[in-house]
């Protein structure tokens, strides 16, 4: 009788097991393609897709019960990882610095106070943040062994829908595999989302926009038309004034036109 409660229960594991799988599976699949197809697709079905993406993204999320601390909501890992944020600090400093001598450090585009710019961007950081450790990683983590390489595939997922971006594609591709090993350390997304803000504010403002196209993506990325006073600093061998610039990645899981934060 024992060996075959153990048995029937063992049967009950495995059953849960794959039917938990499969769903991490869809979940991952459908969100992931929602997520490109909004990248690579224009206004006004880019919008459709990326509230469709949001609702996905946040409903599987709700149905999955992982809990606050899991998903990395809380302040647990708080203080002890904010070195984290003195490091993207120190980087952004000698990034400027560098940038200063070499006289491609421009300004962001538009009227828009510096400080909104910031909090705009820092808001979409942790979005951002949150969609790879709270999303993909925790998910990748149940159908991967060990934890180095679900952060290298978490990490690959989030560089690829960078593409074609030349700057932008490498960058996500290094700082996705350092942040979701920090976040199975700390377990926050909070510094991670503020070190990836003064990271992709450091890059928009010192790397020429001719490179990063405004730090677009996708189909933004390939259709992106420089304006004629940018055309004409880049012939003259200045970076100083460019406009229209959306700092940041716009399109994990974002419409590039609603929500264009710099």
């Amino acid at each position: 009788m024992a060996a075959e409660a153990a048995l029937t229960a063992a049967g009950i594991s495995a059953t849960t097991h794959s039917r938990s799988a499969q769903r991490d599976l869809i979940e991952l699949g459908v969100g992931y393609a929602l997520i490109l197809a909004t990248v690579w697709t224009a206004n006004p079905t880019q919008r459709s897709l990326y509230w469709l993406a949001v609702l996905w993204i946040l409903a599987t999320t709700w149905a999955s019960h992982e809990g606050w601390t899991a998903l990395g909501l809380t302040k647990t890992g708080l203080l002890r990882s904010l070195w984290i944020v003195g490091a993207a600090l120190l980087a952004a400093y000698l990034a400027v610095a560098t940038a200063s001598r070499m006289h491609t450090l421009h300004r962001l585009h538009g009227p828009t106070p510096i400080l909104s710019h910031a909090w705009g961007y820092l808001v979409w950081a942790v979005m951002q943040q949150f969609l790879m450790q709270s999303y993909f990683l925790i998910r990748l983590l149940r159908l991967l062994p060990g934890k180095a390489l679900p952060a290298i595939a978490a990490a690959g997922m989030f560089s690829l829908a960078h593409l074609p971006n030349p700057v932008l594609t490498p960058i996500t591709l290094v700082w996705g595999i350092a942040a979701c090993l920090l976040f199975l350390r700390y377990r926050n997304i909070y510094t991670l989302g503020l070190a990836h803000g003064i990271l992709g504010l450091c890059v928009a403002v010192t790397v020429p926009n001719s490179l990063h196209h405004h730090m677009r993506v996708g189909l933004g990325y390939l259709r992106y038309q420089p304006r004629d006073s940018e055309h004409r600093d880049r012939l003259l061998g200045h970076h100083r004034s460019q406009r229209d610039h959306s700092v940041s990645t716009e399109a994990w899981v974002t419409a590039e036109a609603p929500i264009r934060r710099c």
